[in-house]
């Protein structure tokens, strides 16, 4: 009796330890300069791991290798398969991608958008969609709060529900992981917010995991797990965020003091209350 219940103590432990995604030793030469070197993490369930770091760091060329969208060596395990192994297809039912930036240059309705997400689970893009299909749809539409503009045209809508059309398409996949690249840049503060909170709860469900590039260190205090700094395309520091966003690391990265910037700043803040 005792024997069985470790056994199965241990069965669960090891299921919820063994990452969604494992990275190791990445790297990437472009024209003979190497712009990434040995890039490793790995990443598990409930993560939000956020990847910060100067421009020209090499965070997004990270993420194409990942992908697979960019030649490179090293390996990249998703679920234990390597990913080199795998379709275009069957890789973008396990990861979604947002971009920083979308344009609205068609006058598709909301729910028209974010239903082109079940592309890859559909046998061509004129394919009826089926009760599966509507019910990822709705759930999308549901979990970024645009059930109430489905209807509307994307070309009528501000930029921050425009990006959580976008964010709702790529849930609609039905991914595991979502990788998301600068995904509030250019936005305003309460549509910063709004995002990171639609985020953080979507990696909250079982088997979700979140990679995130961000400028803003506020963010990665506020709503990331783990972390990871890029410097000069190598890793500089990564693990939990309290621990790689030391006064000490950052002054090292970033060639500034920012715990002292934003100790000011926030005094700012308290003075004109």
């Amino acid at each position: 009796m005792w024997e069985f219940e470790a056994k199965a103590l241990n069965a669960l432990v090891f299921k919820k330890m063994k990452p969604i995604l494992e990275v190791q030793n990445i790297n990437v030469t472009l024209h003979k300069k190497e712009i990434l070197k040995n890039i490793s993490f790995q990443l598990f369930e409930h993560d939000v791991f956020m990847v910060i770091g100067p421009n020209g760091s090499g965070k997004t060329t990270m993420i194409k290798a990942v992908m697979n969208t960019m030649s490179h060596t090293g390996n990249v395990f998703l679920h234990g398969k390597n990913i080199k192994t795998l379709s275009r297809l069957n890789l973008a039912k396990k990861i979604g991608v947002l971009m920083q930036k979308h344009e609205a240059f068609f006058s598709y309705s909301v729910k028209d958008v974010v239903a082109m997400g079940r592309y890859p689970h559909t046998k061509g893009f004129f394919k009826a969609l089926d009760e599966t299909d509507h019910h990822a749809i709705q759930y999308a539409l549901d979990i970024t709060n645009t059930k109430d503009i489905a209807h509307r045209s994307i070309i009528h809508l501000s930029g921050g529900e425009l990006q959580r059309v976008f964010l709702a398409q790529v849930i609609a996949q039905e991914p595991d992981i979502l990788i998301l690249d600068e995904p509030t840049n250019n936005l305003d503060l309460q549509f910063q917010i709004a995002l990171f909170d639609i985020i953080k709860k979507w990696a909250s469900k079982e088997n979700h995991a979140v990679i995130a590039i961000v400028h803003d260190l506020n963010l990665v205090f506020s709503y990331g797990t783990n972390a990871m700094i890029l410097k000069n395309g190598e890793v500089f520091s990564k693990g939990k965020v309290n621990d790689v966003l030391s006064r000490e690391t950052l002054n090292a990265v970033y060639d500034v003091d920012i715990y002292t910037w934003m100790e000011n700043l926030l005094r700012k803040w308290n003075l004109s209350q």
